[in-house]
């Protein structure tokens, strides 16, 4: 619905003319024309008569919009529309464009086989459009008299061909002025050598409500704040750009978010930078040297920060480190949220950011751990709206309503993976008081197996098999992600296994549960051929166990009530039902639990565990791929065998 409030178009007209007139050096205008709009201070014309009005519409057949009507009884013309339509039509020059550039034609030929009547009534409006650029930089105005709102307002298009751009439309006459009267803001808000200062009441009243904006930001009343620079960053107005990125970013936007004149300023580089520095690396395909684009005007010291920060991104040692006391906080999110607790990583932030200290005055909020490898999976839409939603910086304003919390209580989750996750075939390993960090020494074979850095599912895939060399179809050496699994537990996690060997598997229930109590699970209950399989170990020595495979249960040991396999694996109609059932019942029996949303979507220490099967017997046949890659060349040992359930 086009904005039918009384618009004072001599006041607009006469205001863009001084603007334009003052922003000009001594010796700026492109003509005598040009020259003579200076001196008048008057970009337009004279008026057009109600009769000459009259005759364009009687010549054209139409009766014109009503803001382009209004328009013409100021100024039947104009000059300079924005930066690149430098005449406009009026009453005498205004016609039908009837296809003379061959744009319609031209987008007709993009257009698919099954385009829509929307779109294949935007490819045709430079058939019937009402053209009115006369003269410009290969820029097309035309108004379409389809296209018309309840208040009889035509929209107009407009395109150009070296902006690499669809066709833009506005919803008026009206509209496309203003947004002209942006653009015009726009090319002038940073002056060039020998030009004038770009200052007029415009843009002091712009300057103004983002000052506001930014007091407002810090309230907590983002959505004002951010409306308000967006309207300003249209002008052109320099800290509104900078200013609304931060609150764009932590919206979770990454899309020319450049924190523009920010980041190259000494104050705001050390959070602003690692933000910038971590999209860039998200992107192996770009090219290094590319990241100097977005410091232009930083000086070779921040430039040789950038680099060396890119190069800690990528080896995984770079670290959020703020100062003071929401920097300790920080230090003991970032241990809650490296063993998997990101729930209370985050309400330890946000309990925080009252101990929060901006680095300067266009500082809004804390950003850089949003780069931090650990601390960045916290952030989600609704945390960052939560964060700015929360005074800060000394502000007073309302507090936001908690967000509530990403990780389900128990195992159960497991059963119901979100789309994408493809979590139908898991396994985990659960020990009792231990720390996750020694859970390597008891899976792993002890052979002094390290934690790697904290890596996402598909880093900690694609590192597991760097310079990896050989692989066999009876070593099952697990890809395991660590943390902890709720009070007094600790977890080993494995989302993507290798298929189930039942004649082959070896619980390391008894290797993990030395000294302690250990957890085997691995359920395949979603796959074609289900399974499931569940050992508890305590201090060595396995203690009872089942199996599901071919739709029979082994089992071994006295196995409490609550875990019968019967209670759960006789009738198999829902398997998604039973394996919830299943996961319910060990929850219950241990008092365990699995972190969602850091084995899913965040970043966990890795490690690779002692194979899960056993070696081959006497007999029994398998295969090893043996690769050279210095020649490109495959060598193997090549037996064919049985190699489990599934085998790939």
């Amino acid at each position: 619905m086009t904005d039918i409030t009384a618009f004072d178009w001599r006041s607009f007209l006469l205001g863009w003319s001084g603007e334009w007139a003052d922003s000009l050096p001594d010796r700026g205008t492109r003509d005598e024309d040009d020259a003579a709009a200076k001196r008048a201070r008057w970009l337009g014309f004279p008026p057009a008569s109600e009769e000459r009005i009259a005759a364009l519409e009687k010549r054209l057949g139409r009766r014109m919009p009503p803001s382009y009507r209004e328009f013409l009884e100021v100024s039947d013309g104009w000059r300079h529309a924005g930066g690149f339509v430098w005449l406009l039509a009026g009453t005498t020059d205004a016609r039908w464009h009837n296809d003379e550039s061959g744009l319609s034609d031209m987008f007709e030929e993009y257009l698919d086989e099954d385009a829509g009547p929307e779109e294949r009534r935007e490819a045709g409006v430079w058939r019937r459009g009402l053209q009115l650029d006369i003269d410009s930089d290969a820029t097309f105005v035309v108004m379409d008299p389809e296209d018309v709102d309840e208040n009889g307002e035509w929209a107009v298009y407009t395109w150009a061909s070296w902006r690499a751009a669809p066709p833009e439309r506005h919803a008026s006459f009206r509209e496309f002025m203003r947004e002209m009267h942006r653009e015009f803001h726009n090319l002038r808000a940073r002056p060039g050598d020998g030009e004038p200062v770009f200052a007029n009441d415009t843009t002091r009243e712009l300057d103004a409500s983002v000052e506001d904006a930014r007091t407002e930001a810090l309230r907590g009343g983002w959505e004002r704040a951010l409306e308000a620079l967006d309207e300003a960053k249209r002008y052109g107005r320099p800290r509104a750009v900078g200013l609304g990125d931060q609150i764009r970013r932590l919206l979770g936007q990454t899309y020319m978010v450049y924190f523009a004149d920010l980041v190259t300023d000494p104050r705001y580089a050390p959070e602003l930078l690692p933000l910038l520095v971590a999209e860039h690396a998200e992107h192996s395909y770009r090219d290094d040297s590319t990241l100097t684009f977005q410091l232009r005007g930083a000086d070779e010291s921040l430039v040789a920060l950038a680099y060396a920060t890119l190069e800690r991104m990528r080896n995984g040692t770079y670290r959020y480190t703020p100062a003071g006391p929401f920097g300790e906080a920080v230090a003991r999110a970032r241990e809650l949220a490296r063993w998997g607790d990101t729930d209370g990583a985050w309400r330890l932030l946000r309990d925080a950011l009252p101990l929060w200290e901006p680095l300067g005055p266009d500082h809004l909020a804390p950003l850089g751990w949003v780069a931090d490898p650990v601390l960045g999976p916290l952030l989600t839409p609704e945390r960052g709206r939560e964060l700015l939603s929360t005074p800060r910086a000394g502000q007073a304003g309302g507090e936001p309503q908690p967000t509530a919390g990403l990780d389900p209580a128990g195992l159960a989750w497991l059963a119901e993976p979100d789309p994408g996750n493809h979590l139908t075939s898991y396994r985990f390993v659960l020990v009792e008081g231990v720390e996750p960090e020694d859970l390597p020494g008891r899976l792993a074979g002890g052979d002094g197996t390290a934690l790697d850095e904290s890596l996402n599912r598909g880093e900690a895939r694609r590192r597991s098999l760097e310079n990896r060399t050989e692989f066999s179809s009876y070593d099952d050496r697990a890809l395991m992600a660590v943390g902890r699994a709720g009070t007094g537990w600790s977890f080993a996690f494995d989302g993507d296994p290798a298929p189930f060997n039942g004649h082959r598997f070896v619980s390391p229930a008894a290797s993990a549960g030395a000294g302690t109590r250990a957890v085997v699970v691995w359920s395949g209950l979603r796959l074609g051929d289900p399974f499931f399989h569940l050992s508890v170990a305590r201090d060595g020595v396995e203690e009872y166990a089942f199996t599901y495979v071919d739709g029979k249960v082994r089992s071994s040991g006295e196995i409490p009530g609550a875990l019968t396999p019967s209670r759960f694996l006789g009738d198999l109609e829902d398997t998604a039902d039973a394996e919830r059932s299943l996961l319910e019942a060990v929850t219950e029996e241990f008092g365990v639990r699995l972190p969602r949303h850091a084995i899913v979507n965040g970043r966990l220490h890795t490690f690779v565990s002692s194979s899960w099967t056993r070696p081959p017997g006497d007999g029994e046949s398998y295969a090893v791929i043996r690769m050279h890659w210095e020649g490109a060349r495959q060598a193997g040992d090549e037996r064919t065998g049985d190699d489990g359930r599934g085998s790939r």
